[in-house]
């Protein structure tokens, strides 16, 4: 891909997952704690799948926009190239919720990064892997 013909990304504040103008986005929120990118949140019940449990999709959503969101607060604008999500066990709505991201590996243009979200007393409820390709390549 050239530098005349690949996408660019543009921020308009519509986000699903952190966008504030969305009325049914999910508003999250982000910092770093040292090298790892956090979320903290919980979940509305008009989120969740089976009764009381947080929708799967919902969870990968999560864990693609903490890992995403580290490289773009790095400066890296990246797509998801690769998501995988392992859910360990079920997630509640309607509980405090900690999902944390952190890099692994850059090769060239590629980011890897892991992901993992947890309940409120550390018990790790999935875990995520992704690769991301680099819009914009250095220096531009």
């Amino acid at each position: 891909m050239s530098a005349t013909d690949r996408p660019e990304l543009g921020v308009d504040d519509y986000c699903f997952a952190c966008g504030r103008a969305n009325p049914k986005g999910l508003h999250l929120t982000f910092r770093f704690e040292g090298e790892e990118y956090v979320c903290d949140f919980t979940a509305a019940r008009e989120y969740q799948g089976w009764t009381d449990i947080l929708h799967g999709g919902i969870v990968s959503t999560v864990m693609d926009e903490v890992m995403t969101r580290m490289l773009w607060e790095r400066r890296i604008s990246a797509m998801t190239a690769e998501l995988t999500v392992r859910l360990k066990r079920p997630t509640p709505v309607g509980q405090p919720l900690t999902a944390r991201a952190w890099l692994v590996s850059q090769r060239r243009r590629l980011y890897e990064t892991e992901a993992e979200l947890a309940l409120a007393d550390g018990t790790v409820t999935a875990t995520a892997t992704g690769k991301f390709l680099q819009v914009d390549p250095p220096g531009e």
